[in-house]
């Protein structure tokens, strides 16, 4: 039997804009189980945006209940929510977030600085992690020294490093050429190879085929949840036709 990892139930959020009530997100119901690949698809004011924010208790929702892994986090206090994001949730973002005057094994140090985790145990961590996406020649590095990809990298690796329960991706390859967006693509497939569940939040089509699932959202609605039967993958394309 599947796990549920996420458990959306009538989840509703509403914003108060001056006198107007605008209602951003309305009634969505999810499921999610533990190592699906999901891309969660949808034009500007579709509510995407929020619902990566509720997903990653970034915000809580106005109505509704919020079970990850478990817990309810629909109306848990901001320390909460901060401990839970720091637990449960690797984030990847389209800026990358990285700290410029950091080197790469700092960066992905982090998260485990804020779990507590001894000095001696978080170099090795973020090492073994950090080599898991092939950064290992490049640990001593700050960002300004790294590539967008090598960057981005680094991202992934600060996201897997605290063996999160999801990882979270808003626009990974909004920042990256083609190539280098099929490489991070490819470096998600192989995350969620080894068992990983992946969230995608994207508004391109080619980046949303790679997952295996696609929920598309508009006007604050679930529009449709299906599963992708043509899923692309990095083997699909030819990485010598793209010019870095």
């Amino acid at each position: 039997m599947q796990k549920s990892i996420i458990d959306f139930k009538d989840i509703s959020r509403f914003f108060q804009v001056g006198t107007e009530t605008v209602k951003a997100l309305r009634e969505v119901n999810i499921n999610i189980n533990a190592n699906e690949f999901v891309a969660i698809m949808g034009p500007s004011g579709s509510g995407k945006s929020t619902l990566m924010n509720i997903l990653g208790c970034l915000d809580t929702p106005t109505k509704g209940t919020y079970h990850l892994n478990g817990q309810d986090v629909s109306k848990m206090t901001d320390n909460e929510l901060a401990d839970v994001r720091n637990r449960e949730i690797g984030f990847i973002f389209q800026t990358f977030n990285l700290l410029q005057r950091s080197t790469a094994r700092e960066n992905v140090m982090l998260p485990l600085v804020y779990a507590g985790v001894n000095k001696s145990q978080r170099i090795a961590r973020a090492e073994e992690t950090l080599a898991s996406v092939q950064l290992a020649d490049r640990m001593n590095h700050k960002p300004n020294e790294l590539s967008g990809g090598q960057r981005q990298r680094v991202a992934v690796a600060r996201a897997l490093v605290n063996n999160p329960s999801i990882v979270l991706a808003d626009e990974p390859t909004g920042n990256l050429d083609s190539k280098t967006s099929i490489e991070i693509m490819g470096l998600l497939e192989e995350i969620h190879k080894l068992g990983n569940t992946i969230i995608v939040v994207t508004h391109e089509e080619d980046i949303a085929k790679h997952a295996h699932r696609i929920i598309r959202m508009l006007d604050g609605y679930i529009a449709s949840d299906e599963i992708n039967k043509n899923v692309k993958t990095v083997k699909d394309y030819n990485l010598a036709e793209f010019v870095k």
